[in-house]
């Protein structure tokens, strides 16, 4: 006999795991927070462990190597373990290593902690999307997404500048030993809410080249990278733009871009589900705008903030949620594999970008950093419109079909 369901069932089917999804959206927040929260306190860094600031600079370079080499390797070795101890190791190694930095007398040691921390962040990274995507309910899998990415977008708004400022009052040291403890709380916290999900089975596990073989998953990763190689040719820079504006303060502008990258994250909650390619390409066509502007503009100060807010509209969404959807929804059971893929490829896409906004402002001048990273925006933005069958899809996935169906196999 068939079973048939009531509306009641049906809606408790549909609810959220609001706590596992905080949960992975705060292992994301202390993920951010580890990589960028040196890079504002470098000077007392550097006194605190006798070496040059651009040394200390170096803490963060190697948490990024860490995080490039360590994400393939380590997510193809571990399939088959459940996701959350995969979850709980990289937790528990985030608190090992951060504690080190804290205590360690030398500057070789504190590198050494930094490049093993970055290794436990690509792992975090490589899973996070994929945990969520699989205790969410199929019809309401963007939406549950977009929580559990919050974190990051939440750390570079808020977070970063409030561990920086701690950092002033109580020093750096300490600031890492909280940091430490914060990973110990969120482990704790994973063990009791997060629900448990298998790893695969060794004659289902996919490895990367089937994951990047599947239709439309290199499109969405190559995407996504050239998004972020655009994002950091002029975010890596945006002091050295802004400064010379007169009016403009640097923090200012950060605030008011982080602030509406929150938007942009509340809106593709509401919207990935349903409208993943028009919220793509609406996003990059805002993200365009506000770099035509940045570029134009003449010192006009309300159209520089403006111009912040409509970047953060376009940035912040568009950098998470809506790559991450379409990416589980053309690997299907391969998530894992090609998140791995996609963490490697915004790593060193972060990097490129950090290089051609150095090369650009050398052998330009700083008024050409906009315009450089237009080129990348546009050819993202080709992506997204030609990827309509398989990449970005015209039409919202229809749960039961084949795509669906991958997507909710065991992990």
């Amino acid at each position: 006999m068939t079973e048939t369901k009531t509306p009641t069932v049906l809606a408790r089917q549909e609810k959220l795991p609001l706590g596992g999804l905080v949960v992975l959206a705060a292992t994301g927040f202390l993920t951010v927070m580890l990589e960028t929260v040196p890079s504002g306190i470098l000077p007392a860094i550097s006194d605190g462990l006798l070496i040059a600031e651009s040394a200390a600079g170096q803490l963060v370079t190697i948490y990024a190597i860490g995080s490039i080499v360590g994400a393939i390797p380590i997510i193809s070795a571990t399939m088959g373990w459940p996701r959350r101890r995969l979850l709980v190791a990289s937790l528990g190694g985030f608190a090992v290593t951060t504690a080190i930095v804290a205590v360690a007398p030398w500057f070789q040691l504190t590198l050494v902690a930094r490049f093993l921390t970055g290794i436990f962040a690509g792992v975090t990274w490589g899973i996070i999307a994929g945990y969520a995507s699989r205790i969410t309910p199929a019809r309401i899998r963007g939406r549950g997404m977009t929580i559990a990415l919050a974190g990051a977008p939440t750390a570079l708004a808020i977070g970063t500048p409030i561990g920086t400022l701690v950092a002033e009052m109580v020093g750096w040291r300490l600031t890492f030993l909280m940091l430490a403890l914060f990973a110990v709380v969120i482990l704790v916290w994973a063990l009791i809410v997060l629900p448990s999900v298998p790893g695969q089975a060794a004659g289902q596990q996919t490895s990367v080249v089937d994951a990047v073989r599947r239709p439309g998953v290199v499109a969405v990763i190559v995407a996504s990278v050239l998004f972020i190689m655009g994002h950091y040719v002029l975010y890596a820079y945006n002091s050295a733009f802004i400064l010379p504006i007169e009016g403009v303060q640097v923090g200012a502008f950060l605030l008011v871009f982080g602030l509406a990258s929150l938007v942009s994250l509340w809106s593709a909650g509401m919207l990935v589900d349903h409208h993943l390619r028009g919220f793509m390409l609406v996003s990059l066509v805002a993200f365009g705008v506000a770099l035509v502007a940045l570029g134009v503009i003449s010192g006009s100060t309300i159209a520089v903030y403006v111009a912040a807010a409509v970047w953060g509209l376009g940035f912040g969404g568009a950098s998470g949620p809506g790559p991450q959807k379409a990416l589980v929804d053309a690997a299907g059971d391969a998530v894992d594999a090609a998140q791995a893929v996609l963490v490697t490829g915004w790593n060193i896409g972060i990097a490129l970008g950090g290089i051609i906004g150095g090369v650009t402002l050398e052998a330009v001048d700083v008024g050409a950093l906009p315009w450089a990273a237009l080129v990348f925006i546009l050819a993202a933005f080709i992506i997204v419109m030609t990827g309509r069958r398989n990449a970005f899809p015209a039409r919202p996935m229809v749960i039961g079909s084949a795509p669906a169906r991958r997507a909710e196999a065991p992990s």
